[in-house]
């Protein structure tokens, strides 16, 4: 029986190995990047995960902090909207799949790196709805420097007791549990059942529903996220926290907002946390109602600098103003509000409610929300503020490669997508020149694209039909390649010639100038237009500082 098991196992891995897509089987080579078929497994929607559609998560894991272990399971239920019976999950190393349940009858597996081939035992008829059980334990990755190189912080407070969290934007969810792990199918919604170490608390995304005590003092934390979430926005978070709690009256209702902290710290967040209903109501006024009010809004304390962890956003900003206490614009401007508590809050809107279905197209994530800091600054402080604001980052932009990514093969874009986009975001608007149609644009996003997955091109359409402007060519310049546009321009006979240099063919996009003290629109393309002056060669040119674009030298 032993041996049958085994040949069946290598038939079904062969079958697979050549049913594969052979491209994807040798990598990709683009941009200067190699990938590889474990790229592919991870960044493609693959035949293995296409006919399946993701209903509900039960997440159901054990920390133990003193070993650096964790063990659990997690009950997937999905329906078929295609007949087949090769399902794929994916957990990554050094976490093992121990068994795979459904129907009470365990499934045969295979795996390739990080993809998990589950064979299903029972007949997968479209429009059925299943599940199956996915068990898991051992040592997760440990972040280095969470949350840019995510898995696991095991840390301690200054008291010496556990202080836990996960982060695992870009790396995955399936570093440290088993799932669906690409971001075009969302759940519907989720349970998250945490056990923790005796005189710990575990807090994790949506409402607590009930809190379960052990003999051994341990206790198990049942958490409820009604929402659709992506799976890098689920998080654990372990410590000696304590609780304090508001509500905000925002558009959509009493909003319950949520703050877990470590203990020593709850005089100071209760004076700090202002910032959060200031946040909600900033950005209810650009983007609309909060998107989770169901599941509350909660931020919690951890070990790193923070994340946008759905309806928990984690916070390690130590309760200073700006980014560790950093204006990351230079002009005072971004010391008037905590950065992690507005741009991560921010992220509600852009990444959990509206997501990308594939990791190239981040900057619909981080453009919008970096430009959200901006916006919060003009709701408080006047549009001058935040304009101010968003010019200043640009001296973080690097222009070292597109802000769009390589799709398929879970490759983000440039860092760029943070200035630089809030920067090209800052230039439509400026182009649209209509504050009222700019806010409509921004909340009639958040209506459509609500709880969905979209694409760059979808986000491309609607700002271009709703603001009446073809903005093409200015998203391919500013996403798709790494050149800034040059306004080039000369002076001969009392005539202005320019044009766009440095541009993609066919750019074209507006530019306010002013000659002089005479404000002027130009519609400059890439070949050469000219003007009649009235001052002749005396004039001077200042390009409207609201346009990141750069002036040819004269």
């Amino acid at each position: 029986m032993y041996i049958m098991k085994q040949i069946i196992t290598i038939l079904f891995l062969l079958i697979y190995l050549f049913s594969t897509d052979l491209t994807a089987q040798e990598g990709l080579f683009k941009d200067g990047n190699t990938f590889t078929k474990q790229d592919t497994l991870r960044g493609s929607i693959t035949p293995e995960r296409i006919w399946w559609d993701l209903k509900y998560y039960h997440l159901d894991v054990a920390v133990d902090p003193q070993q650096k272990f964790i063990k659990g399971e997690n009950t997937i239920q999905y329906e078929v909207l295609k007949s087949s019976n090769i399902l794929q999950i994916d957990l990554q190393s050094p976490l093992k799949i121990t068994k795979i349940i459904q129907d009470d009858k365990e499934l045969e597996f295979s795996s390739e790196g990080y993809a998990h081939y589950i064979r299903l035992q029972k007949k997968q008829l479209k429009g059925n709805t299943n599940a199956i059980t996915v068990f898991y334990e051992g040592h997760p990755k440990e972040a280095k420097n969470a949350p840019w190189d995510g898995g696991f912080s095991w840390k301690k407070d200054k008291n010496g007791k556990d202080f836990v969290a996960t982060s695992c934007q870009g790396l995955g969810a399936s570093v440290w549990w088993p799932n669906k792990d690409h971001m075009y199918d969302e759940v519907d919604s989720m349970a998250i059942s945490i056990k923790v170490p005796k005189g710990l608390v575990g807090v994790a995304n949506g409402r607590l529903r009930k809190i379960d005590e052990h003999k051994d003092d341990s206790k198990t934390y049942h958490w409820f996220v009604s929402n659709p979430i992506n799976n890098y926005g689920v998080n654990v978070n372990i410590g000696d926290y304590v609780q304090f709690s508001e509500k905000y009256d925002g558009e959509g209702g009493k909003l319950d907002m949520d703050y877990y902290v470590l203990k020593d710290n709850m005089e100071k967040a209760q004076i700090h946390f202002k910032d959060a209903p200031r946040t909600i109501e900033a950005l209810e006024h650009w983007f609309g109602k909060y998107p989770f009010y169901e599941d509350s809004f909660k931020l919690v304390e951890v070990p790193y600098l923070g994340m946008e962890h759905q309806s928990s956003v984690t916070y390690g900003n130590q309760y200073v103003k700006g980014y560790a206490g950093r204006d990351l614009s230079q002009t005072g401007w971004g010391l008037k509000f905590d950065f992690i508590i507005v741009h991560e809050s921010g992220h509600e809107w852009f990444a959990n409610s509206i997501t990308n279905k594939d990791i190239a197209d981040m900057w619909v994530h981080e453009s919008f929300t970096s430009y959200s800091e901006s916006l919060f600054l003009e709701y408080y402080y006047g549009k001058k503020a935040g304009e101010d604001y968003v010019i200043g980052t640009r001296a973080l932009i690097a222009n070292d490669k597109p802000i769009i990514g390589v799709y398929n093969v879970n490759s983000e874009g440039s860092g760029d997508m943070y200035f630089k986009g809030a920067n090209m975001l800052h230039t439509i608007r400026t182009i649209i020149d209509d504050d009222t149609k700019w806010r409509a644009i921004l909340r009639g996003l958040n209506e459509t694209f609500f709880h969905k997955t979209v694409t760059t091109k979808e986000i491309e359409e609607y700002i271009n039909q709703k603001s009446g402007i073809d903005f093409s060519k200015v998203f391919d310049q500013y996403l798709r390649t790494i050149d800034i546009p040059v306004f080039d321009y000369k002076i001969e006979q009392g005539k202005l010639k320019y044009k766009w240099t440095n541009v993609i063919k066919g750019f074209t996009m507006p530019i306010a100038l002013k000659i002089n003290t005479k404000e002027v629109l130009l519609y400059p393309s890439d070949s050469w237009q000219e003007m009649k002056l009235s001052t002749g060669k005396s004039s001077v040119i200042e390009i409207n500082r609201n346009f990141y674009v750069k002036k040819a030298e004269e």
